[in-house]
């Protein structure tokens, strides 16, 4: 049996306290609620400034330059740099495509090397059912294009763990209740809604809205449209980018104002530019053009981000109001919950080992998955655990 104590400041719910946490096998067997003393613990004990479940991303484009494709290498890329920024299961998000290029990212799901990093737990198909007016950097011709029988072929698939769609297309609210009567969650988003449509698209049991405040109506006193639905209706959790680009931090501050912490799910959304500086880079059809601050196509418009998680948790602690707790939160239990994963995304008995370590600075140090080390910043040594 493989037995590993962890020592120091834990985030447990929405608090961090001073904790040591037993892990044996891959599994949390204990917790305790104070630094135990080591002579009473397994022979290997991590002494951590803070540690906390591993992050949960559920919208990934690409990054570290390559993107989201049926490729099983490009998904292992991604897994595997993902654990430098403290994520440890993650959506492989796929772009409004032409239909004859999903079949090959289904042929390809379960390919990936399971051991070579962060989990990928399913893909999120964003698009292409979603509204020409809110397209962003999506195709309109895709978007024109989806058909019926290509909405059909997606529920034969087990691989799909997440949906992005406009409840205002036609067909909206039985399409919605048809993914999740196959169990995959739906988020409304890139949609030209009113308030009414997106709260019907909440009764047909849509869960989550993406990426608020980003291609979505605008807020009106008259016609308050789907961003004051998604805040002020408890059944909806926000996806929110705290990028600074994608949202001031003061509409930030707003929606956990508003939201509070149970009701918000932080997501990157980045793009294969991600990790590799100012440039051109891929995004499904695309090309996109990166600088220090965003990734935006020639016009201008939005395309992804260039935010890893880690630096999404200092924003939010630097300048959102947020203690680090409550913002692990929002990057963990929140995303798990949405996905109905009870194993993770929490420091609880019975859970799976996923454990992030930081630094003072919430500087990723070591991530744990499934109890196995798999990555820690200083590679060049041999493990410390």
């Amino acid at each position: 049996m493989t037995a590993i104590a962890f020592r120091g400041k834990a985030v447990i719910g929405t608090h961090a306290e001073p904790s040591t946490v037993v892990v044996e096998d891959g599994i949390i067997t204990s917790i305790s609620r104070e630094l135990v003393s080591t002579g009473n613990l397994p022979s290997t004990v991590v002494e951590a400034s803070l540690f906390s479940p591993g992050l949960i991303d559920l919208q990934v484009n690409g990054g570290w330059g390559v993107e989201v494709t049926p490729n099983p290498a490009d998904i292992d890329h991604i897994s595997r740099k993902s654990l430098t920024t403290g994520v440890t299961a993650w959506l492989p998000t796929v772009v409004t495509s032409a239909a004859a290029s999903y079949p090959p990212f289904f042929a390809a799901w379960g390919q990936h090397d399971a051991g070579a990093g962060a989990v990928p737990q399913g893909y999120h198909l964003e698009g292409p059912f979603i509204t020409i007016e809110k397209k962003g950097a999506h195709n309109p011709d895709f978007i024109a294009a989806a058909s019926e029988d290509l909405f059909q072929s997606w529920l034969q698939q087990d691989s799909i763990a997440l949906v992005t769609l406009a409840p205002d297309r036609d067909d909206a609210t039985r399409r919605i209740r048809e993914l999740v009567a196959r169990g995959i969650l739906v988020s409304m988003g890139h949609t030209n809604a009113t308030y009414e449509q997106f709260v019907a698209g909440i009764d047909a049991g849509a869960r989550k809205a993406t990426h608020l405040f980003n291609a979505m109506t605008s807020i009106h006193h008259r016609a308050p449209g789907a961003m004051v639905a998604t805040m002020v209706d408890d059944r909806v959790t926000a996806g929110l980018i705290p990028d600074g680009v994608h949202s001031h931090p003061a509409t930030v501050r707003l929606a956990i104002r508003t939201k509070g912490f149970d009701g918000i799910v932080i997501v990157s959304d980045m793009m294969a530019a991600c990790g590799m500086g100012p440039g051109t880079y891929p995004l499904g059809s695309k090309t996109v053009i990166v600088d220090d601050e965003s990734a935006r196509l020639e016009d201008g418009t939005l395309a992804g981000s260039i935010l890893t998680m880690d630096q999404a948790l200092r924003n939010l602690v630097n300048w959102s109001e947020c203690a680090t707790a409550e913002a692990i939160h929002m990057m963990t239990a929140v995303p798990a919950r949405l996905l109905s994963d009870a194993s993770r995304g929490r420091l609880v008995l019975g859970a799976r080992a996923d454990i992030a370590v930081w630094d003072d600075a919430l500087q990723p140090v070591a991530t744990m998955v499934g109890g196995e080390l798999r990555w820690q910043a200083d590679d060049d040594k041999p493990p410390r655990w």
